[in-house]
């Protein structure tokens, strides 16, 4: 018996999408990603997580909602139905990068790794609802959309850039200060979900004993401590890009992240004075997701793997931006001689 192609070893044979295509899809991945943790927040936040009463249908006797459920039926089975959409992106990315020659296996991994995500988050989407809107459950809801976000910016990063090994950019010192940068926004946004799951849009208002047993202004107290040592690392990473010169690109991706901080600290600020307001926490969710996704672009743009090369578009296969300047810098602007490779420079960073 012949052997059997897969369809995507199919595909691949008829299909060479250009790298520009492969990195406009992992990018779209990016975009459905903050979409989605945008209309998850429009759930959570005109009470309509029950909306549809089961998992997965809608009701026990329909997919789709019914009119009798009004505009929270509408908002929950919306959300759902954007997960179709979601798998379908994801899916086109997959099929893009599988299709590129040559092959590549570590972008193909992690489209499916946004795949497998997406599938556990439905997953936990359904335990949601049939626990009542847990707010631990919801919580976690809300971190699963936050790893599938980051793993599609890393997918976003991977298409756009070669396949040699890893080079830092910048010192080891300077990477973990980086590296810390990223554990502080991590923690910022894990607090976050805290801080919401004390509040009254925990997952169902209308039950106070379904919130998250903290003090509420206590754990509100701790994020904002928290946003204040995000600041102060991106501050001092600032100041040392400077110092080291380090690669425009870093610095650029800096000062986006320095608007995505601002931007949360006044919308945060306004929804403590303001009640709570459905609308400004729904712009503080988009808020975390954008700055999620600047702190992981100022991290990842202090490493190189070289050009991202393509026969077909010529323009790609010029040196990288990060390449072309460490190449063309006098060996006096980086404040040392041309140095031998030494033990603290990490081949292993990512």
């Amino acid at each position: 018996m012949p052997n059997t192609l897969n369809p995507l070893e199919l595909i691949a044979r008829r299909w060479q999408p250009s790298a520009r295509l492969v990195r406009q899809a992992a990018l779209a991945t990016v975009v459905m990603a903050v979409i989605i943790v945008i209309t998850g927040g429009a759930v959570r936040l005109t009470q309509s997580g029950l909306g549809c009463s089961t998992w997965p249908k809608c009701t026990p006797d329909s997919l789709t909602p019914t009119s009798a459920m009004g505009i929270n039926g509408l908002v929950e089975f919306g959300n759902r139905a954007l997960t179709g959409v979601l798998c379908v992106v994801v899916g086109a990315f997959i099929i893009a990068a599988r299709a590129r020659h040559p092959r590549r296996r570590s972008l193909t991994r992690l489209g499916w790794a946004q795949f497998w995500i997406v599938m556990l988050n439905a997953v936990v989407g359904g335990i949601t609802v049939l626990t009542g809107l847990n707010p631990y459950i919801v919580s976690s809801h809300f971190l699963a959309s936050t790893a599938l976000l980051t793993v599609a910016v890393l997918s976003w990063k991977r298409a756009g850039e070669g396949d040699e090994e890893p080079r830092d950019l910048v010192a080891r010192p300077v990477r973990q200060l980086a590296w810390l940068l990223v554990l502080a926004a991590g923690a910022l946004t894990v607090i976050g979900t805290i801080v919401t799951g004390t509040g009254p849009h925990a997952g169902d208002a209308t039950k106070l004993d379904h919130r998250i047993p903290l003090d509420w202004r206590e754990i509100t107290q701790l994020h904002v401590d928290f946003a204040y040592i995000v600041v102060g690392l991106a501050v001092a990473l600032w100041f040392t890009l400077r110092a080291v010169k380090a690669p425009a690109a870093a610095r650029r991706h800096l000062l986006e992240l320095f608007g995505c901080i601002a931007f949360q600290g006044v919308v945060g600020y306004v929804q403590y004075f303001n009640g709570l307001p459905e609308f400004v926490i729904e712009l503080h969710m988009t808020g975390s997701a954008l700055l999620w996704v600047a702190v992981l672009r100022v991290f990842l743009s202090l490493r190189d793997r070289g050009p991202l090369l393509d026969d077909g578009d010529a323009a790609l296969a010029e040196p990288s931006e990060e390449t072309a300047q460490q190449a063309t810098r006098e060996p006096s602007e980086q404040g040392t001689v041309p140095a031998q490779p030494t033990a603290g420079t990490s081949a292993s960073s990512r």
